[in-house]
C-alpha cells in the first residue's frame, strides 16, 4: 500500500530574523553553516512513498520568510521553497540542471538568456539548463515560489535564512547535491533503487 508522507507546516513557518551584515554572519561563520542544514529532512535516496506539500499556492508558502529551504530531494528532481525579499533578487546565475519556478506570491521580473519577463503569483517559468537567468522582486511584498530542479542542485537539507548564507554554502562547497542523486536511470535500476514493477 502506497504510504503518504504529509509536510509538517512547521516546516514551512520560518523566522524572519536576518544577520545584521555579512560581516557578522562571517564572523560566527561556524554557528551560522550549522544552522543552514535541516537535520530532520533525509540525506539518501527517499523512500518509496507520496510526499504531501498542502497549500502550496495560497496559505502556507506565503508565511515563508527563508531565502531557501529543500522541501524535497529524488533520484531525479528535487523541490525547494525560495523567499526573494523586497528589493532582492535570486542572483544572475547558470544551472547545469533544468529549473521550473512556479510563483505563488509577489511580483517580479525575470532576465532569461538577456530576455525580460514580468512574473506574478501563479505564473510558471522554465529555465532550461545551460541558460542564464536572474529573478528579481520588484512588488512591495516577498516574491514566493517553488523551483523543481532536475536533477537536485542543493543538499537535500539546505536551509538558506538569506541569500548570502547560501551563496556561502555555494562558493564553500557546503551546498552540493549528493552524488546518488546525479545516477543515471540504468544504474539505479540496476541496483534496486527503482523498478518496473513497483516492488521493493
Amino acid at each position: 500500500m502506497l504510504k503518504t508522507t504529509a509536510i509538517p507546516r512547521s516546516i514551512l513557518k520560518f523566522s524572519s530574523k536576518h544577520p545584521a551584515s555579512v560581516l557578522a554572519r562571517r564572523a560566527s561563520s561556524q554557528s551560522a553553516i550549522h544552522s543552514a542544514k535541516d537535520p530532520k529532512m533525509p540525506t539518501g535516496p527517499p523512500k518509496h512513498e507520496m510526499a504531501y506539500f498542502p497549500e502550496m499556492t495560497s496559505t502556507l508558502p506565503s508565511k515563508s520568510s527563508e531565502f531557501r529551504r529543500v522541501l524535497w530531494t529524488g533520484l531525479y528532481s528535487q523541490v525547494v521553497l525560495m523567499t526573494v525579499p523586497i528589493d532582492g533578487d535570486i542572483g544572475d546565475e547558470v544551472h547545469t540542471v533544468d529549473q521550473a519556478l512556479t510563483f505563488t506570491s509577489g511580483k517580479g521580473k525575470a532576465t532569461i538568456a538577456g530576455k525580460d519577463q514580468e512574473v506574478k503569483a501563479g505564473d510558471l517559468m522554465v529555465v532550461p539548463a545551460g541558460t542564464q537567468h536572474q529573478f528579481v522582486n520588484t512588488g512591495t511584498t516577498p516574491l514566493i515560489l517553488y523551483t523543481i530542479y532536475s536533477p537536485a542542485e542543493h543538499n537535500p537539507q539546505s536551509v538558506h535564512k538569506t541569500k548570502e548564507e547560501g551563496d556561502e554554502e555555494e562558493e564553500t562547497g557546503k551546498d552540493e547535491a549528493p552524488d546518488w542523486s546525479r545516477k543515471p536511470k540504468a544504474e539505479n535500476e540496476k541496483n534496486g533503487l527503482v523498478n518496473t514493477n513497483g516492488k521493493y
